[in-house]
């Protein structure tokens, strides 16, 4: 599954409510995953097996509502991303004091609302430190300055989406 064509055969699947190629996706590369997970978080065969189910349906989510608009070129590494992305969540939100550990899932859970591009652009900023004209050159933009405003943008839609959950909520 090399081509942009064949890529967007597979997205536009998956729109649609086609699932085959998650069921592939999973029956293929189980074992493989479960030996990762297994090294990397000492995560056991059953437990390794329902994490990947779970990064499925999420993913699936996000393609289906409209979060991801492409297919990343390596699947399976995105994939592994979004899983590790979980067990390390889990793993912080547990020493954490209860009140804490829900608002940290919230805030994630918000965030993974965003679009895929805003979602990068605020990891790059706020993990990974980049200073705005790396931001700039990774994500394709003119300057450091429209870098700059994008940041802010994303951060805004953060913003939003938790004023509104906290107004639904009371």
């Amino acid at each position: 599954m090399n081509t942009p064509q064949q890529l967007a055969e597979v997205l536009t699947s998956l729109r649609v409510g086609n699932q085959s190629f998650l069921i592939t996706f999973y029956e293929q590369n189980r074992d493989l995953f479960a030996r990762w997970a297994r090294r990397q978080h000492q995560l056991p065969a059953p437990e390794a097996h329902e994490l990947l189910r779970t990064v499925l349906v999420e993913f699936y989510d996000q393609v289906s509502d409209g979060r991801l608009t492409k297919l990343p070129p390596d699947l399976r590494a995105y994939v592994y991303g979004m899983a590790d992305e979980q067990v390390r969540a889990a793993r912080t939100t547990a020493v954490l004091p209860k009140a804490e550990a829900g608002r940290r899932q919230r805030l994630l859970g918000l965030f993974r609302q965003l679009g895929l591009d805003s979602q990068k652009m605020l990891m790059y900023f706020y993990f990974r430190g980049y200073n705005f004209e790396k931001m700039a050159g990774k994500m394709g933009f003119a300057n450091a300055n429209v870098a700059r405003m994008q940041k802010s943008i994303c951060l805004r839609k953060l913003y939003e989406l938790r004023l509104r959950t906290e107004t639904a909520a009371s």
